[in-house]
């Protein structure tokens, strides 16, 4: 019998270099993205995330190393199997004379779509009052949505989406996302490309991030502060007159990073939490209240983009 984790594996990555002329801007890249997984790809501008994305996209061929996507190589890949997969390009561009419903209309005929599942579409990304308008007169967020209605159409089985909330407002966002989650339950595979990192470290199963070229680390947000031994932090309220008692107490757990007439802030290893919780009950009704902040993913990504210079 065939193993279960290599058939579910729908994007498999391995060891892929991209070369122009003598710039590396892929470099021995191993991925692999399972069945229904949102994997979020994130990094600073330059880090390769668009140049990886069109290597699975089949779009340019690696310099070397090998990519599967579905169990092909994308550049070669069937047109039947190419219908399956949606794109939303970072820059997004439509004929402008067309109407937003004769744009989704045509994505409808190329996969082999039933025209009736257009309007449903438009209902989700919020263009079904303005799909008999000309995609000259739309907006930004507009041209947005309206590239993601044809990247979602057929209910594909692999999304790849390269910074797709740009330009949309909080509420379209969400919903984005929130049709992301449903086509995720129904086996929809999505690598999504981003710098909203507070907006994808709720909805992501994993994360990849990309440094240089190369992917530097991956796993779940967990997985992921593990990895970069970022410490959390506790806050305490103290009974008032016994906040500097307690904070000596603690100082051999973590570091106390602020002490007032009420609180403490610690800092510690996420490996001691246990120990360090412990400890707090000890000091029973001394303590009102305790917060946990873990690392966010902002904390995470700043600490492997050190040293990194922008572009």
């Amino acid at each position: 019998m065939a193993d279960r984790a290599a058939v579910d594996k729908v994007i498999e990555v391995t060891g892929a270099v991209k070369r122009y002329a003598d710039k590396t801007v892929v470099s021995d890249v191993d991925l692999s993205v399972r069945s229904g997984e949102r994997l979020v790809l994130i990094g600073h501008n330059g880090a390769g995330k668009t140049t990886l994305m069109k290597l699975m996209l089949g779009l340019t061929h690696p310099s070397a190393g090998c990519v599967r996507v579905l169990g092909s190589n994308p550049a070669t890949a069937a047109a039947e199997q190419r219908r399956t997969i949606g794109y939303l390009p970072e820059s997004v561009a439509f004929h402008s004379a067309m109407k937003g419903r004769e744009v989704l209309a045509f994505y409808a005929r190329l996969k082999s779509v039933a025209p009736a599942e257009c309007q449903s579409i438009l209902e989700q990304v919020g263009l079904d009052q303005a799909a008999d308008r000309r995609v000259s007169t739309y907006s930004k967020g507009m041209r947005q949505r309206l590239g993601l209605a044809q990247a979602v159409l057929g209910k594909p089985r692999l999304l790849f989406l390269d910074e797709p909330t740009s330009g949309l407002d909080p509420s379209l966002r969400r919903q984005f996302y929130d049709l992301i989650d449903t086509l995720s339950l129904s086996g929809t595979t999505s690598l999504t490309s981003s710098h909203s990192l507070n907006e994808v470290e709720a909805r992501a199963d994993r994360i990849a991030i990309m440094k240089n070229g190369s992917i530097v680390a991956c796993g779940t947000l967990s997985e992921l502060s593990q990895q970069a031994s970022l410490p959390m932090v506790v806050r305490l309220r103290v009974v008032a007159g016994h906040t500097a008692g307690v904070a000596e107490q603690l100082v051999s757990m973590g570091e106390v990073q602020r002490v007032n007439d009420h609180g403490i802030h610690l800092s510690c290893p996420g490996a001691s939490k246990m120990e360090l919780f412990r400890h707090i009950a000890g000091f029973g009704e001394l303590i009102e209240d305790m917060d946990v902040v873990p690392p966010r993913l902002d904390d995470i990504y700043n600490s492997y983009m050190q040293n990194v210079q922008p572009q």
